[in-house]
């Protein structure tokens, strides 16, 4: 399967799954959701517990669109503790703390050479899997910070980087879709444009608009059947965070999220045949969601 652009007058849509590799229940679940339903794509954490199991499940099923999801917060590191000291803890994990590390990345020359190795390191791990690298993002959206992106950009770029996820979900489609839209989600929808100008400048193909912030680990289908009806030309990608069942892993990490009914939802027939009558419309007239 490739990827289509959506261009002017254009449109397209990507399903897409975070957490590749996270656990062997959440792959089982991409897995299941890519044979039987809608999903497109997947994003692969290279140094969690069952990323080798994730690459195994990728090998087997080729057509599945396979990126970097860029780990530098909250989640285990490839470069050992002694190589990146300023970043991890003993046992090689990043910390939780978002503003704390946003202001090391940016303030602190010696952490952000060790966050540049830590991150071609990833990219070099992904490499070492042979999986041909269809795009990248990053946990927690971490690339949104102006260091990370760059260097997620610069280094990818030396890999055969050509598409990311600018994380903009239109204020407009979303209130569209009756969910009451915050101050800070309009701030962080205009904070999105600095990424897609430093990928433009970096000749790094994004989408226009990208769904699942608002409704992250609750997508369910009667959530995307009514964004189905809204979404705008361009080129959008919806992403999801499905499970074949809960584990440790996710209730240590994500114990309010509901895997098992995302992965429902992409399996639902019915959301299958709206996806199906999406892409065989004319483009539709949305609400104004220029992205920024």
């Amino acid at each position: 399967m490739k990827r289509v652009d959506g261009g002017v007058g254009r449109r397209s849509l990507t399903i897409s799954a975070d957490d590749f590799g996270l656990s062997e229940a959440v792959n089982e679940g991409i897995e299941r959701a890519f044979r039987d339903g809608v999903l497109q794509a997947a994003s692969l954490m290279v140094a969690a517990p069952a990323a080798a199991d994730a690459v195994r499940i990728a090998r087997a099923n080729p057509g599945l669109l396979v990126g970097l999801h860029l780990v530098v917060i909250e989640g285990p590191a490839v470069l050992p503790p002694a190589e990146i000291p300023d970043l991890v803890d003993a046992a090689g994990q990043f910390p939780s703390h978002q503003l704390g590390l946003g202001v090391a990345y940016f303030f602190r020359p010696r952490v952000r050479r060790q966050l540049a190795a830590e991150i071609r390191a990833q990219f070099d791990a992904f490499a070492a899997t042979g999986l041909p690298l269809d795009h990248a993002n990053a946990h927690k959206h971490m690339h949104l910070h102006p260091t990370v992106g760059a260097m997620m950009l610069r280094i990818g770029r030396e890999f055969g980087l050509r598409h990311i996820r600018v994380p903009a979900e239109p204020p407009a489609v979303m209130a569209a879709c009756g969910t009451q839209v915050r101050l800070g989600d309009r701030l962080l929808y205009r904070w999105t444009g600095l990424l897609r100008r430093q990928a433009r400048r970096a000749g790094v193909a994004t989408n226009d608009a990208c769904f699942g912030l608002g409704w992250s680990g609750h997508m369910t289908a009667g959530r995307v059947e009514r964004l189905l009806r809204l979404l705008p030309a361009g080129q959008n990608e919806i992403y999801f965070h499905p499970a074949a069942r809960r584990d440790p892993t996710i209730e240590r990490l994500m114990p309010d999220y509901e895997h098992e009914a995302e992965l429902a939802t992409l399996l639902d027939p019915a959301v299958g045949e709206a996806v199906r009558h999406w892409r065989n419309e004319e483009v539709p007239q949305p609400p104004d969601s220029q992205p920024p």
